[in-house]
């Protein structure tokens, strides 16, 4: 079992940034690839990004060049750096742990998730 807890949401203007840590606990990160998804109320959760056990990357296209996903297993922790926000951004974001193999890019994909963190992009 693994628990997940996002931080780091927050109200930001447009073109500004935020980082978002996921911290696990219950089990080491280095067994799970993670990945970061984001929901608008009324809408699927959508993918954002993935990190393979090895750190192989993968973005969704809408924030390619502008979010960097990242790893800290000594500190069990994964990151979200954005950059560049946009108003289309806002959303609720989730970090998820997969236990299994593959790209990951469906939210079902995903076996653990945390509670979701807030993030608002003004214009």
């Amino acid at each position: 079992q693994v628990q997940l807890v996002e931080s780091g949401g927050g109200l930001v203007q447009a073109g500004g940034s935020l980082r978002l840590s996921c911290a696990a606990s219950g089990r080491t990160l280095s067994d799970y690839r993670m990945g970061w998804f984001r929901q608008v109320v009324g809408k699927e959760r959508e993918f954002v990004a993935t990190i393979s056990r090895s750190g192989t990357t993968r973005y969704a296209d809408s924030v390619k060049a502008r979010f960097t996903i990242s790893r800290d297993n000594a500190k069990n922790t994964v990151y979200l750096q954005m950059n560049t926000l946009k108003p289309e951004d806002t959303a609720v974001y989730y970090c998820g742990a997969r236990g299994g193999y593959g790209l990951g890019l469906s939210q079902s994909n995903y076996d653990y998730w945390g509670q979701g963190t807030q993030v608002t992009v003004s214009s």
